[in-house]
């Protein structure tokens, strides 16, 4: 058994598939209808037969509060690995990212949290 999918809830779809593809640098892999809402999810561009991240709509009411609360708390929604979290999170700056940590050591890793725009705090990790 094997992750295929993992989800993430968003306020806006399109606004979220704008953010993680053209700042974070994701690959869109789908975009299909689905009811009132679509299907879209991104890949790595590194891994693009990788794990696939869902722009879930969070228009149910749990979901909703779901993500309010642990982006109130400082919770991440998710956590993505980087290579050089420096230049990552430079690149993240240049391009108007708004983190809420900077890169800080925590034992063998480095990790820094930053805001999507969607609702969602994102970590990123450097091993």
């Amino acid at each position: 058994m094997k992750i295929i999918v993992t989800s993430i809830f968003v306020e806006d779809q399109d606004k979220a598939l704008e953010f993680y593809s053209e700042t974070l640098g994701f690959v869109k892999k789908h975009d299909v209808p689905a009811g009132e809402f679509r299907w879209i999810t991104l890949v790595s561009r590194d891994e693009q037969d990788g794990t696939e991240l869902l722009l879930e709509p969070n228009a149910h009411p749990a979901a909703k509060e779901y993500q309010k609360k642990i982006f109130a708390d400082g919770i991440p929604a998710t956590m993505f690995g980087v290579s050089d979290i420096n230049n990552e999170y430079k690149r993240l700056l240049e391009k108007g990212v708004k983190f809420t940590m900077e890169p800080t050591e925590m034992g063998e890793v480095t990790i820094a949290v930053f805001e999507d725009t969607c609702g969602n705090l994102i970590q990123i990790a450097e091993k």
